[in-house]
């Protein structure tokens, strides 16, 4: 398909974990991402493995499931994995591609070479990640 940088900006800036980047570090990141496209059934993550990369979706749709149950179907614009550039921790669903899809994929190796380049940065979704975990504790204690 080939997006434009800006196209890939916009994109990556509804991601939650880059909410506090200006452009520049947006720009940063997009030339960090690959646009790929994948086939139906193509399996983009499994429950419990190790997470190396996060997916932006550019077109088509996912399926994403939990312990085997539909918790989700996410098309352009969504994400999905974005955690995976900063955890180990284990993946907490699968997600599987129901249509042909066009992605943005950014690896972990990737992004934590342009961290370590981007000390600002680090900062920025430091804070992101931060945010992002006391929101989910609070809601935990809902």
């Amino acid at each position: 398909m080939g997006l434009r940088s800006n196209a890939k900006i916009d994109l990556l800036r509804r991601v939650p974990l880059f909410e506090h980047c200006a452009k520049k570090e947006l720009a940063l990141i997009a030339a960090a991402a690959d646009e790929i496209d994948l086939p139906p059934g193509k399996v983009l993550m499994q429950e419990g493995d190790r997470g190396r990369e996060f997916f932006v979706i550019i077109s088509g749709e996912v399926e994403v499931r939990r312990k085997g149950r539909k918790i989700s179907t996410l098309g352009a614009g969504d994400f999905v994995g974005e955690m995976a550039l900063l955890s180990k921790a284990p993946r907490s669903a699968t997600v599987t591609a129901t249509t042909a899809l066009d992605v943005l994929v950014v690896t972990d190796f990737n992004f934590v070479a342009l961290l370590d380049r981007t000390p600002a940065l680090w900062l920025k979704v430091a804070r992101a990640l931060a945010e992002r975990v006391k929101a989910d504790e609070l809601s935990a204690r809902s």
